[in-house]
């Protein structure tokens, strides 16, 4: 049987396709070290464990409203407000899926098929294909050190400006000027936003502001994205949602009704508990003194320029002294050191890979780093 058009021309992932070979290759009894992505080590927080088994003591978890428990969503809206500063009340608060869903339902309301998003690259790939499945177009533009109203100024006309705030794969952390550079650009050219802020929480160096705590983000059209996935060690979770004007949330609402309804009770209360729990600092301290080893360890290679990030769980590896066909050169990684790593094809950057570092034990962290160290080595005396 044939499939239809919208579909026959889009692919899966890379991220969760490369994540889904290692996992067959484990399955076989392979000894595959995992950079690909990232996946937390730590368990979740107590309180996210206390809150589940509570639940499923309930004699029943019934249905929800399909934008969230209403107790869960004024919860969350004091999240946003306390935390982030941003006056949202609990009506402009939908609970999804994962932010992933989020971010596709907010794509779906706030543009049409033919408008224009603009992305910055590199990228996480959900944003160029979720986009591509709306049949929208979109921008990729060159992630500058710092964001000015002179970049913004140069951009084409766009319905949607999305941004990833902390950024996956570099690390960035947007500073106050450029937040209000990007807010004041909104409002003078009439430009919606989409702010994903997953990764809120991993900052190791600056502060974490929302666009949406400085500007009139109902005027101007701002949907601010949340999960609890890499935050909390919630990957297999499911667990975020979105901050919108409430005309958006009824508009995502009826767009997720028919296709997933509600999250399951069990996850509103697991990640309202999360998100409650306080900030994970031994979590943020590991992940720091792992991100610092794998810096130490590849200092001056010749072939390797990696910057000190300043969020998140990834680091950013330049390899373009080698090739800049990183997509062929994770393929051999992976079948002769038995090493995955991402390659920047697939975030819209060649000549660059990306390491997840917070997966497994220290020793294997180091095992995986060492090999793709030799392996770069022998690539680049034989140039």
């Amino acid at each position: 049987m044939e499939i239809s058009q919208r579909i026959a021309r889009s692919r899966p992932l890379a991220t969760t396709a490369m994540h889904g070979r290692v996992a067959a290759m484990k399955a076989r009894g392979e000894d595959v070290v995992d950079f690909s992505i990232a996946i937390s080590h730590f368990q979740v927080p107590e309180a996210v464990l206390e809150a589940t088994r509570e639940a499923l003591c309930q004699p029943s978890l019934a249905y929800t409203e399909v934008v969230g428990d209403a107790a869960i969503r004024a919860r969350l809206a004091a999240k946003v407000v306390n935390e982030n500063g941003i006056d949202a009340a609990p009506a402009e608060i939908l609970v999804t899926n994962g932010a992933k869903q989020a971010l596709y339902q907010a794509l779906y309301v706030m543009a049409d098929p033919g408008d224009r998003v603009i992305i910055f690259k590199p990228h996480w790939p959900a944003y160029v294909a979720a986009s591509k499945l709306l049949g929208l177009e979109p921008v990729l533009v060159d992630l500058p050190a710092a964001i000015t109203t002179e970049l913004l100024d140069s951009l084409p006309p766009a319905k949607v400006l999305l941004i990833n705030n902390p950024h996956n794969p570099t690390g960035a952390v947007l500073a106050a000027a450029e937040i209000d550079c990007i807010g004041a650009w909104l409002e003078r050219t009439g430009t919606h936003a989409i702010v994903d802020e997953s990764y809120e929480k991993l900052i190791f160096d600056g502060a974490h502001i929302s666009l949406a705590a400085r500007f009139d983000w109902r005027g101007i059209g701002v949907v601010t994205l949340f999960s609890a996935s890499q935050s909390y060690a919630m990957m297999g979770w499911r667990a975020g949602f979105a901050v919108a004007p409430a005309n958006l949330v009824s508009a995502m609402e009826a767009l997720q009704g028919p296709i997933t309804a509600a999250t399951p009770m069990l996850i509103q209360l697991a990640m309202a508990a999360a998100f409650e729990s306080g900030e994970p600092r031994a979590m943020l301290a590991d992940y720091r003194a792992r991100r610092d080893l794998v810096l130490d360890l590849t200092a001056g290679l010749p072939w390797l320029t990696m910057r000190c990030p300043a969020s998140g769980p990834y680091l950013w590896a330049d390899v373009s002294a080698l090739t800049m066909d990183t997509a062929a050169l994770s393929e051999r990684l992976l079948a002769e050191r038995s090493v995955a790593v991402m390659p920047g094809e697939a975030l819209g950057m060649p000549g660059h890979i990306r390491i997840g570092y917070i997966s497994d034990d220290v020793a294997t962290l180091r095992r995986g780093v060492r090999a793709i160290i030799d392996f770069g080595n022998v690539l680049h005396r034989a140039r």
